[in-house]
């Protein structure tokens, strides 16, 4: 059983978590596109489908953690110090994500078709949390790869 939920996170990590760190990086830079043309349907096309890909794989990415749990459940690892940290970070990936990259990207969807008073500024800031969000992710993933005290030899 501990193999099937090995593959189905680290599945589920691929498929959900990988689109959102792409789009959500991808996003600010086509922004900034819309920001310089506003009158470019294309780019804002572009944005507008960023923006849902990030929304639909961040809920997506909700397997991700439960299939970990039940990973290291079977495993008998919850208690380890890497994966604790592990779970630390996920949780921390998920608030940036949730609190700080969907609504900024949502502020500059609506800045852009509304009222334009979205700046680069806004722009900039959302890509630096989306590198926090992404950097997070990436400490996760080399977590998982290591397991400081792993049996594996790795």
């Amino acid at each position: 059983m501990t193999k099937f939920l090995l593959a189905v996170h680290v599945i589920a990590a691929i498929v959900a978590i990988g689109p959102v760190t792409v789009a959500a990086s991808m996003f600010p830079p086509a922004a900034r596109k819309v920001l310089e043309a506003p009158d470019d349907t294309s780019a804002l096309a572009t944005v507008r489908l960023l923006h849902r890909i990030c929304q639909v794989y961040a809920v997506a990415g909700a397997a991700v953690p439960v299939f970990g749990f039940a990973t290291a459940s079977d495993m008998g690892v919850l208690g380890d110090t890497w994966l604790i940290v592990s779970i630390v970070l996920t949780a921390l990936a998920a608030v940036v994500l949730a609190a700080l990259v969907l609504p900024r990207q949502g502020a500059i969807l609506e800045g852009a078709l509304g009222d334009g008073t979205v700046d680069r500024a806004a722009t900039v800031r959302l890509a630096m949390f989306t590198g926090i969000f992404n950097l997070l992710w990436a400490t996760v993933t080399v977590l998982m790869i290591i397991r400081p005290g792993s049996t594996t030899g790795a």
